[in-house]
């Protein structure tokens, strides 16, 4: 029942939710691109056969998540002038944004026809190949990337995931390794070092995240991965320092809660604690059936059958095919 960060995590913070540069907006900023919006329509008005105000209007719509706009003015930009690369590579981002794949690769591999050597390219490429489970595709790529800039943490930093994902361990340590070698203050790299050898319970797992927190320490992801650790370790009260840790920053973190009425549960057997802790972390997502769970088997465990029972209906209104609740709540009928 325990929660592990794991590296879709990370690929959400780098790669999917912004899978391009336009994501992640205030409405303040939002007021700014609308007023570039309207700025950039009067001009295409004016130059309705300007190649550039296309781009950089669907560009400004892409920041407003107008995808199939921006598609469409993109699509406008190449048929003035189809002698830019970065209107192929935002055409492609925008519609991998829009969950065309294929319309995707070929404009990526018309933007590589045009300079076979575009890191954004070739960084788009193996971006989308990888989140596309396409492998080889993205090796092969993001080779070239490498190939043309020795240092680039991005493309060492996909083929790390790749590894991992696949299951090399081996390879991906070494990638991750070779962005630290050469990017020292790159905290990333640190955090999943860390995850690989805390899968294993290899104490260089402390140190790698003892790193990332050291350079940034309000760093969650790292501070969870060590309280994890611990956990699994058993050392309740270690992880409990770093769970606080993480609590401190994000009282909201439900599964620090979660974590911590788990450990009172199993490892302490503190049924009231581990009660008040599934409790917070319902408070934070009230739909997280897994906590109203295991506040129903807090509840069993210490007898109160009436109050584990109302847990476990509970748990099932929310994740009706729960096999583990169904299990209980007819033990506790």
């Amino acid at each position: 029942m325990k929660r592990r960060l794991s590296t879709l995590l990370f690929l959400l913070g780098l790669l999917v939710a912004c899978t391009s540069l336009y994501s992640c907006k205030s409405k303040a900023d939002d007021m700014d691109r609308n007023e570039r919006l309207l700025l950039l329509d009067a001009k295409i008005k004016q130059n309705p056969n300007d190649a550039s105000l296309y781009y950089e209007r669907g560009k400004v719509l892409l920041e407003l998540e107008k995808v199939n706009d921006a598609i469409s003015d993109f699509t406008k930009a190449v048929n003035l002038d189809n002698s830019k690369v970065e209107y192929f590579t935002a055409l492609g981002d925008a519609y991998y944004m829009n969950g065309n794949i294929g319309e995707s690769y070929a404009a990526l591999q018309k933007a590589l026809t045009l300079d076979s050597k575009n890191i954004e390219a070739l960084l788009k490429m193996g971006e989308i190949s990888f989140i596309s489970k396409d492998y080889d595709r993205a090796m092969e790529t993001l080779s070239k990337v490498t190939e043309i800039e020795a240092d680039n943490i991005k493309a060492y930093q996909i083929k790390g995931f790749i590894y991992k994902e696949t299951g090399d361990t081996a390879n991906a340590i070494f990638y991750f390794r070779k962005i630290v070698d050469l990017h020292p203050d790159y905290v990333p790299a640190y955090e999943e070092l860390g995850m690989i050898y805390a899968q294993h319970k290899d104490p260089l797992a402390i140190e790698y995240f003892n790193t990332a927190i050291q350079l940034q320490p309000d760093n969650i992801n790292a501070l969870y991965g060590m309280a994890m650790l611990y956990q699994d370790l058993e050392n309740a009260d270690k992880a409990n320092e770093y769970y606080t840790r993480i609590l401190e920053l994000d009282p909201m973190n439900r599964y620090a809660w979660f974590n911590r009425g788990y450990m009172e549960m199993v490892l302490y057997e503190d049924y009231d604690a581990a009660i008040e802790f599934f409790t917070k972390a319902i408070d934070c997502d009230n739909q997280y059936y897994e906590a109203h769970y295991n506040r129903g088997y807090s509840y069993e465990l210490k007898g109160d059958r009436s109050n584990a029972r109302i847990c476990y209906q509970t748990t099932l209104q929310i994740a009706p095919d729960y096999q583990p609740a169904k299990e209980a709540l007819a033990r506790v009928q």
